[in-house]
């Protein structure tokens, strides 16, 4: 385990904090670095964690009522005009409502939108399928000059709002809603584009490259660690960057352990293991396995209980390393 992560994670005090946390916290202190953001919302302010921001900067937040298409339509046009917002929804309304807006409207013209898609996978819970965004990484990284972001918990999260401000063209950023493990610390690196390793076991044989993004690291570590005491080594990153990804980092993972497992709360077609398997297939093909939401809907219950269900727990990372290495 790398030395910047935060050390509690194996214990039983793992700080459990939503990443949505992270999200109004980095807009609230945007709100006081730049006069140019401005937060839109569908009348989610509280869910996804804008109304501290609202309170604050009245004059800088639009409440533009249940009408994502119309909202992202008000952001272009004050992205067009030297602004800075950041679309606030669940994800399965912006960008999943929203797309067609966000295709001609942000993503052709490339203008400087800021997209924040909460309560993503089937952590979302008991709201069941209409609510649980499993598709939103799919088509939003298949647009042209959008950045795509899964970062793995609140701190995280944090830092990727504030680096979204400085990067200029539009950026779709994916939170969750429950309560997921702080797995950094403010030391950890982050850094738009740049996968960070956040495990090596140099004391074994390398066996598999451990490639996740979002809460779902905290899962990725846990088996690690007990792959590590079964014998397995592996190398864990978090490629919290879908689009562009570290391409660099991703192939000398998968040369160094000859074999990739990618994680992902999403559809495993068309999310992060997808884009991941396209750049190992032009550039160095391994035996690849995949654990995400396999081609179905999710349905209403604990999420605990859904990522068993679904095949995204610990239990079926694990099934997963030991069936690719039996591949290599």
């Amino acid at each position: 385990m790398n030395n910047y992560l935060n050390p509690m994670i194996f214990g039983n005090e793992t700080e459990m904090v939503p990443t949505r946390n992270g999200y109004g916290e980095g807009l609230l202190e945007l709100g006081e670095k730049n006069t140019k953001v401005v937060v839109l919302t569908g009348d989610l302010a509280e869910s996804t964690r804008v109304l501290e921001f609202a309170k604050k900067y009245p004059q800088r937040f639009i409440e533009c009522g249940v009408a994502e298409q119309n909202m992202t339509g008000i952001a272009a046009g004050l992205a067009a005009a030297g602004k800075i917002p950041f679309v606030s929804s669940y994800a399965v309304f912006a960008p999943g409502r929203s797309w067609d807006q966000t295709r001609v409207s942000v993503a052709y013209s490339n203008l400087n939108v800021k997209i924040a898609g909460a309560h993503t996978g089937v952590s979302v819970g008991p709201d069941g399928a209409t609510h649980q965004a499993l598709e939103d990484i799919a088509i939003m990284r298949v647009l042209p000059n959008m950045t795509v972001v899964a970062p793995c918990d609140a701190l995280e999260t944090k830092k990727a709002t504030l680096a979204a401000a400085d990067i200029k063209g539009p950026v779709y950023m994916r939170f969750a809603r429950e309560k997921t493990a702080v797995i950094t610390t403010q030391e950890t690196p982050f850094e738009i584009g740049k996968a960070t390793i956040f495990w090596d076991s140099t004391d074994k044989k390398k066996q598999v490259a451990i490639i996740g993004c979002g809460p779902l690291l905290y899962e990725c570590l846990i088996a690690a660690k007990e792959l590590q005491e079964e014998g397995i080594g592996s190398m864990v990153i978090n490629n919290h960057t879908i689009k562009p990804m570290d391409e660099k980092t991703i192939i000398r993972a998968a040369t160094e352990c000859g074999a990739v497992v990618t994680v992902e709360e999403h559809q495993v077609m068309g999310g992060m293991g997808s884009a991941v398997a396209e750049l190992l297939a032009r550039s160095h093909p391994v035996p690849l396995e995949f654990v995400g939401m396999p081609d179905t809907f999710g349905e209403s219950g604990e999420p605990k209980e859904l990522l068993v269900k679904y095949g995204m727990d610990v239990k079926a990372i694990k099934e997963a390393v030991y069936k690719v290495i039996k591949r290599k």
